[in-house]
């Protein structure tokens, strides 16, 4: 039995825990704990997570958007629960969240080379997009800004 609920501040430690486990997932600097709080402000109940009986956090799903578009980051679940549905029913509550919000695209990032990743999300509906690349500006020294 689990139990989704709105990501709030004081999950952020297990979140990283859980992120930081799993092959696929990419953290950077910011994905700090207070830059996590700051989307969390940004973005209410717009992220969830998944517990177990035991209160313990098994999935967890970032998510916000810009006013126009919705984005998802780091979506995950425990290797033990992996490919029960637990991945895709927090995938659809952040869905639901933004779809009220009055957002109508959300747009995620997949390693390359994550390929139970791309498997994921495509079973989940997204398409990928072979007509864009990725761009980015640093705006400090940090290489892993």
């Amino acid at each position: 039995m689990f139990t989704l609920r709105p990501m709030v501040e004081a999950d952020i430690p297990a979140a990283l825990a859980l992120w930081q486990g799993l092959p696929g997932i990419g953290l950077r600097d910011a994905d700090s704990p207070e830059a996590i709080a700051r989307y969390l402000d940004r973005n209410p109940c717009c992220s969830f997570v998944a517990t177990n009986d035991a209160d313990e956090l098994v999935g967890v799903s970032l998510a916000g958007h810009d006013g126009r578009r919705g984005y998802l980051h780091h979506v995950a679940v425990v290797p033990a629960l992996q490919k029960r549905g637990l991945g895709r029913k927090l995938v659809e509550h952040c869905l639901t969240a933004l779809k009220c919000e009055g957002i109508d695209k959300v747009n995620f990032w997949v390693k390359a080379d994550n390929a139970a990743g791309l498997a994921f999300w495509n079973r989940v509906g997204g398409r990928e997009r072979t007509d864009l690349v990725v761009v980015s500006i640093m705006l400090s020294d940090n290489p892993n800004a």
